[in-house]
């Protein structure tokens, strides 16, 4: 990871910020309904404090462990944890209770496996489901036909609560090469939310990351997961 000078942090917080909100206005939506998940992989605490001194909200971590030893330097700060890696189910009870929301739920067994364990821990967790949008054989995710049909199977879940939906477009260099995609994504949850089914509001939209934030914001995104573009590379 890049060594950063003081404030630099802070001055790409507040670019950032500004950005979402002028992508909110062209995109003709109301100010706020787009939040920002600071991606907090590999990030030192010290770092990660000063974001949250310059407006950060919402932290974002891919790995529960290093998740873990993080959140207690963050007890008093007015911020989220929100889950964005691959969880595996053996893990799954180390994240109950500790984020806010995960956005990574990519299969049927693990969302089982969730409800499970929020069950025992006598809480109700916030999902979103992973879709594969582009149907890319590497990567995790429902496929969008898939989820149609799982969808009312999940609902049923008592003690998991599924907020909306998550997903990562294929690479491209150009980003507005990634709009079919988030808008495809858009499209699907507006085909789930008039299921009208108990527990699935598909309020959120997780999608755009540093090199697309504007664009996913243009087509609907509710949050954007950006790392680099605050913390700078990370080479992990």
């Amino acid at each position: 990871m890049e060594t950063l000078i003081p404030d630099v942090i802070a001055q790409r917080v507040h670019t950032i910020l500004t950005k979402i909100r002028l992508a909110e206005e062209r995109a003709g939506r109301p100010a706020g309904s787009v939040r920002l998940v600071a991606v907090t992989k590999t990030v030192k605490v010290e770092d990660i404090a000063e974001g949250v001194g310059a407006g950060l909200s919402i932290l974002g971590e891919n790995r529960v462990q290093d998740a873990l030893g993080k959140i207690p330097s963050f007890t008093q700060a007015p911020v989220q944890w929100h889950f964005i890696g691959q969880l595996q189910r053996r893990k799954v009870r180390s994240v109950i209770g500790s984020f806010e929301l995960i956005h990574s739920v990519d299969t049927v067994d693990l969302a089982h496996e969730i409800d499970r364990r929020a069950g025992e821990a006598g809480r109700r967790q916030n999902v979103l489901l992973e879709v594969n949008i582009g149907g890319e054989p590497t990567k995790a995710g429902f496929h969008p036909d898939d989820i149609v049909h799982s969808i009312a199977r999940l609902a049923q879940l008592p003690h998991m609560c599924i907020k909306g939906l998550m997903t990562i477009p294929p690479p491209t260099a150009d980003p507005d090469s990634a709009r079919p995609y988030f808008r495809k994504l858009h499209d699907l949850a507006r085909q789930l939310a008039a299921l009208a089914l108990p527990t699935v509001s598909m309020d959120e939209l997780s999608m755009g990351m540093s090199n697309d934030y504007e664009v996913a914001i243009e087509e609907g995104a509710t949050l954007v997961r950006v790392g680099t573009a605050i913390f700078g590379a990370r080479h992990v």
